[in-house]
């Protein structure tokens, strides 16, 4: 740790504090992670007994540049942002919560009623950078045990802390996930005692946690603990409806909820895009509503990618997830997830490759990823064959598109040209005659070349009582 201390800014925030007489110490996540030995953090969190304020500024003031000191005075806390670094300064508090809200009332207060307000024990390391015990550790909590045995733990009664702010439980389980441990027992029951509590929590702060979880190695871990503790249920119910296995005269369908979490297990190894991500969480959203048993044949979801698709901008909305190109991606991704699958199964026509080229456009890679995530089989041979035939499907689509130029592709033919052509006004036919080029295009009737593409117009025209003019 003493290494790390070397930064500049830890001996510029030294001499600060005690030019001031304020006992400082650098907190939480820092120490953590350089314990952990993470990535080098770039959030230092510094708390002082005294005013975090006035040591910010203080500090701003000596550096070289001096940065601009962002004050929230109401919570008694400044910000400044040096080099690559932000830096978040805070007095010691006490704090105390009322039933309806997770925003404490705020006293000054120790460093040990600091540490006792934080939310686990991993997070309530402190290092001393006053100059006379500079890198001495403060461990009321036994919080470099719990790092060592990889436990996720408050400092206080789990019921206390997860009770005054529920977004903690969040939280609890976004480190599990992302440090691969394990949240100890007690906490656990405490998390599922007061899953409900979440409702006093913003859904915008609810969804900042959840896709840390998604983007961390290893989501499923996450998922499986926010739906055992009950979280899930209070923020994501069409997801916790993926769960369960029906069995109807001896036939039985997957249990969606764990294929799901294998598909983005699967698709987590080959991309960090949380969107891409998000396509995996959401392409089987809708089974649950098209799920239905039919005699001689078993269970089906039929049109499950077309109403995934449609559920995809409610869920958006309702988790404040943002409903803007991030969202049509991820809709457009469920609405097509079934067709390379069917094109690796039967066989590829030039005309069902061109259509697949012209729907995913520049968005047909990832939907490759997102289909090969989707195998989940456990018969080996079963996947072999699937894989391969989804690499033969890669070739013949990479084939047509140097013949065909179809990705992200426009008709050579426009609405204004065939409106000046047939001297006709903007309506219905326009959009029939445009419809029937990209059309014989796509099925191959005639090559993506203009000369071509304006005779067929012309013969279209024509069916439509229409003269070039």
């Amino acid at each position: 740790m003493i290494q790390h201390l070397q930064h500049k800014i830890f001996k510029c925030i030294s001499e600060c504090a005690d030019e001031l007489g304020l006992e400082t110490y650098v907190i939480g996540g820092y120490v953590r992670d350089v314990l952990l030995k993470r990535k080098e953090p770039k959030d230092i969190d510094i708390v002082c007994v005294g005013s975090g304020i006035e040591l910010a500024k203080k500090v701003a003031h000596k550096l070289h540049g001096k940065p601009k000191v962002q004050v929230f005075k109401n919570f008694g806390t400044a910000m400044l942002n040096h080099k690559d670094l932000e830096i978040e300064f805070v007095g010691a508090r006490k704090e105390s919560y009322q039933k309806d809200s997770r925003k404490p009332s705020v006293e000054n207060g120790s460093l040990e009623d600091d540490q006792n307000r934080r939310d686990f024990t991993i997070n309530t390391l402190a290092l001393c950078l006053n100059k006379h015990r500079f890198g001495e550790l403060l461990d009321p909590f036994n919080g470099i045990s719990d790092l060592e045995k990889g436990i996720i733990r408050t400092p206080l009664d789990p019921d206390i802390t997860y009770s005054d702010d529920p977004l903690r439980m969040m939280r609890a389980v976004r480190f599990a996930t992302q440090l691969n441990f394990t949240i100890e027992q007690s906490s656990i029951e405490a998390i599922e005692r007061n899953a409900k509590r979440l409702e006093i929590i913003s859904q915008e702060r609810i969804i900042d946690e959840l896709n840390k979880i998604i983007l961390a190695q290893t989501p499923s871990k996450g998922f499986k603990i926010l739906f055992n503790t009950k979280l899930l249920h209070q923020f994501f119910p069409e997801f916790v409806e993926l769960y369960g296995v029906e069995v109807i005269k001896g036939k039985k369908h997957k249990d969606n909820f764990y294929h799901t979490l294998e598909v983005l297990e699967n698709l987590s190894k080959n991309t960090d895009n949380l969107w891409l991500r998000w396509a995996a969480l959401l392409h089987d959203i809708a089974k649950p509503e098209t799920k239905r048993f039919e005699e001689g044949h078993g269970w089906t979801f039929h049109g499950h990618e077309f109403i995934g698709s449609k559920m995809v901008p409610i869920i958006f909305k309702r988790l404040k997830l943002p409903l803007n190109e991030k969202m049509k991606y991820v809709q457009k991704l469920v609405l097509l997830h079934l067709r390379p699958i069917v094109l690796s199964k039967d066989f590829i026509s030039d005309s069902a490759l061109r259509r697949l080229l012209f729907d995913a456009g520049e968005d047909l890679e990832d939907l490759m990823l997102l289909c090969e995530a989707d195998i989940t089989s456990k018969n080996e041979k079963k996947v072999k064959r699937f894989l391969n035939n989804f690499q033969i499907v890669r070739q013949k689509l990479k084939d047509i598109e140097e013949l065909d130029h179809i990705r992200n592709w426009q008709p050579p033919i426009s609405g204004a040209l065939i409106m000046n052509t047939f001297d006709i006004q903007p309506g219905k036919i326009v959009g029939e005659i445009k419809n029937q080029i990209r059309e014989a295009i796509l099925d191959g009737i005639i090559p993506n070349e203009y000369d071509k593409a304006y005779n067929y117009m012309l013969e279209k025209g024509k069916e439509q009582g229409l003269e070039k003019q």
